[in-house]
């Protein structure tokens, strides 16, 4: 039960956590000089924000690449579906999706797996670092 609990606090949890805080930060800079390039702004200034704490999250743990794969399907999948229902449906907006959007459907799942390999290459070169 504790190996479950975990896997969807890492997926679900962690993955809805990161859609929201973008959101939330997509509407109040919706209101700012920024809006015309909002999707980019998100992007630039979450992209570091998501690397640092999926480390801090996943460090000092031993898991494989495949279960660093299947976080980055689920964030992808949950950023798919929260976008659609929340911005396309919600707000009327098809022209939503543009290339900015892609590549960070395309980040959500690179990230987590990138974060991976870092950390699994760390304890293959016995750097394995302690939880702080």
């Amino acid at each position: 039960m504790n190996r479950m609990h975990s896997a969807l606090k890492d997926t679900a949890g962690l993955g809805t956590i990161f859609w929201l805080t973008g959101y939330l930060a997509s509407i109040v800079l919706y209101f700012s000089s920024l809006s015309s390039m909002l999707g980019w702004v998100i992007l630039v200034m979450f992209t570091p924000f998501t690397i640092l704490v999926t480390w801090w999250w996943f460090r000092g743990r031993d898991l494989s690449l495949q279960y660093f794969a299947g976080v980055g399907v689920v964030w992808t999948v949950i950023a798919v579906i929260l976008d659609y229902l929340f911005i396309v449906l919600l707000f009327q907006s098809p022209q939503y999706y543009a290339p900015d959007v892609f590549i960070y459907y395309a980040l959500m799942f690179c990230l987590p797996v990138m974060v991976g390999m870092f950390l699994n290459r760390e304890k293959s070169a016995g750097i394995d670092r302690q939880p702080i």
